[in-house]
């Protein structure tokens, strides 16, 4: 009889931490069920400890409760971990050898974000890196990460990442039949959605392209486009259909982006005297690890913004009122930079999400939230300006890259 009282506080308590994580990871319209089934898990482990153990025995129960709720939340956290990614790509029905119908494929290809809580792009990420044995956020904390992703999206309502790049390659594809070309095809990929640049570069194949432009619009070298162009790689295009498959850099050495910043303090500046306006660019910023694997990406990200830096310079705007900053991993973070341009006496503070190809979670909550930080007069204007966005001059600098090969 002894065994009855064991086995529903070990059952209780097990399930307490299974349904924490199922309440931290899941989506948010099956939160609310997972945080009842964890709160009366909870409950009932409390019960029957209160109920049926003297106090003699808390030496033994309290460490068996603590060890079955680790159980029970480790082995749901390897479980979400181990989700699949369902994302589909249409099957491959050229044939080898086939030569194609004579057009050209863009594939634009970028990070996505999908519209709602969505965790499949980080537990990707995720795998990635332990396989790389790059280290990140240990596995026993991953489900919060994923909790304060989805509060993020609960804040924000949506990403509206996907439909701006959406809108950005119907402007791409605009501007190029403006310049007479009727016959190239254009397709959108995404790294974090649908569909992959997988998924993309088998539909061109199927519909017959003879060459292919992968169009990488991501601001620096990085896994993010290393896993894309892998697999376009994979599918061995070249090899099997002879046909060229060709990926434009990222655009942090593109002159022509560096002018959409000036562009846009320009006309965000509000009338007031240059001397009175401050600019932070907001990078994103990654691990001191990851830049042993990826060496290039903050090179190129520091790069990049200081050269708008120089260019805001040139026509007119101060040095000491504009600054960079970081998002995550890396100093100084935006707040106190804002509030040394508060000292300087800068009136009109405008900041941009410096590496984001169009409004996500980073542009539309996390980098507002950390500029929010700051301690800021009433009287100081402060203006968001997000990210690139669908704007003419970022079309055109994704067009120059592409150029490169259709002029070739």
């Amino acid at each position: 009889m002894e065994i009855v009282r064991w086995v529903p506080l070990f059952i209780f308590a097990f399930f307490s931490g299974w349904f924490l994580v199922s309440y931290l990871t899941i989506h948010p319209l099956k939160m609310s069920r997972s945080l009842l089934l964890t709160i009366l898990c909870s409950v009932g482990a409390v019960v029957i400890l209160i109920t049926l153990f003297q106090d003699q025995y808390l030496y033994i129960t309290l460490p068996l409760i603590l060890v079955a709720f680790i159980a029970g939340y480790s082995i749901r956290t390897r479980i979400f971990l181990n989700t699949p990614d369902c994302r589909t790509c249409p099957l491959l029905v050229r044939q080898t050898g086939d030569p194609g119908g004579g057009h050209t494929a863009v594939i634009y290809f970028t990070h996505g974000e999908p519209e709602t809580y969505d965790p499949i792009g980080w537990i990707n990420q995720f795998r990635e890196f332990d396989e790389q044995g790059i280290s990140f956020i240990p596995r026993f904390v991953r489900p919060i990460f994923a909790y304060q992703l989805r509060k993020g999206y609960l804040r924000i309502g949506r990403s509206n990442h996907v439909f701006i790049h959406n809108q950005m390659l119907k402007s791409l594809e605009r501007e190029c039949r403006l310049d007479g070309d009727e016959t190239t095809r254009f397709y959108v990929s995404f790294l974090d959605a649908s569909p992959t640049p997988k998924a993309a570069a088998i539909q061109a194949l199927n519909e017959g392209a003879n060459r292919i432009i992968v169009s990488t619009v991501f601001l620096t070298i990085s896994n993010h486009t290393a896993e894309g162009e892998n697999q376009i790689r994979e599918l061995d295009i070249e090899n099997k259909f002879g046909i060229p498959v060709h990926f434009t850099s990222p655009l942090y050495d593109s002159e022509t982006l560096k002018l959409m910043f000036l562009e846009r303090v320009n006309a965000n500046s509000g009338g007031f005297d240059k001397s009175e306006v401050g600019v932070l660019l907001v990078g994103h910023g990654q691990p001191d690890e990851w830049d042993k694997e990826w060496p290039t990406e903050t090179e190129q990200e520091l790069s990049f913004r200081e050269g708008v830096l120089d260019l805001l310079a040139v026509n007119g705007y101060r040095y000491e009122n504009m600054s960079l900053a970081w998002m995550a991993f890396k100093e100084p973070r935006p707040a106190p930079k804002i509030e040394e341009f508060v000292k300087n006496g800068v009136k009109c503070i405008l900041y941009f999400s410096a590496a984001i190809s169009a409004d996500a979670m980073h542009s539309q909550y996390d980098i507002p939230a950390l500029i929010n930080r700051a301690k800021i007069p009433d009287d100081v204007v402060m203006k968001n300006m997000g990210a690139w966005n669908d704007d003419p001059i970022v079309i055109r600098a994704i067009k120059e890259k592409i150029d490169l090969f259709l002029n070739d």
